[in-house]
């Protein structure tokens, strides 16, 4: 994957130094940056995140990334959210008081309600038989979440059971979701990343 240069959201919520640890052990080129013209000059953009929902919307306001980045899910341009960025990618959030999210894939991000924290290893369940994800149909994935989401049935890829079903992945033309972290997944991460990533930029 030498050929892929990789844009990393830096809204200053994150964990860069894994995710930029993952994508070099892939072999592709990672650059990071707030900056529209450095992002735009990427083949595919990550937005990662961890904390809380309202928190990052505001930091994407101030680093002025909200239109950016809905323009750049509007031109087919690739994008996948980590955790926390999987949330942002959805129209709204209950986490602490109503938030309006990127509104990118429809669908709204709610309390768990079976128990507060999912946290810690849990199986990928392909529900999209045609998904790039289905090679990591059954591999365990590395979850923290205390919310979750909630949309149409046509943007969900996969779920994990807590015991009751958390949608895992999402997706709306090349923009992607992953509740789980990837990077933080070992092998089973690597070689989903991989797949996804080459398929997003048909590498």
């Amino acid at each position: 994957m030498k050929s892929v240069t990789v844009g990393i959201v830096d809204y200053g919520i994150g964990n860069h130094a894994s995710v930029i640890h993952s994508l070099r052990e892939l072999g592709c080129r990672v650059r990071v940056s707030a900056e529209a013209d450095v992002l735009g000059s990427t083949d595919l953009l990550i937005l990662p995140g961890v904390g809380a929902f309202p928190t990052a919307m505001q930091a994407l306001h101030k680093c002025n990334l909200i239109g950016y980045l809905r323009q750049h899910a509007r031109e087919q341009r690739p994008i996948i959210g980590f955790c926390l960025g999987m949330q942002l990618l959805a129209t709204s959030s209950h986490e602490m008081q109503f938030t309006a999210g990127l509104d990118i894939i429809p669908g709204e991000i709610v309390p768990l309600t079976c128990q507060k924290w999912h946290i810690g290893w849990n199986a990928l369940e392909c529900t999209d038989r045609d998904s790039v994800l289905r090679a990591s149909d059954g591999e365990a994935f590395y979850f923290n979440h205390s919310y979750c989401y909630e949309g149409p049935a046509e943007f969900k890829l996969g779920i994990s059971r807590h015991p009751n079903p958390i949608v895992a992945a999402i997706r709306r033309g090349n923009v992607v979701g992953l509740q789980f972290h990837p990077e933080k997944s070992q092998s089973a991460g690597r070689t989903l990343l991989h797949n996804l990533i080459s398929d997003l930029t048909h590498d």
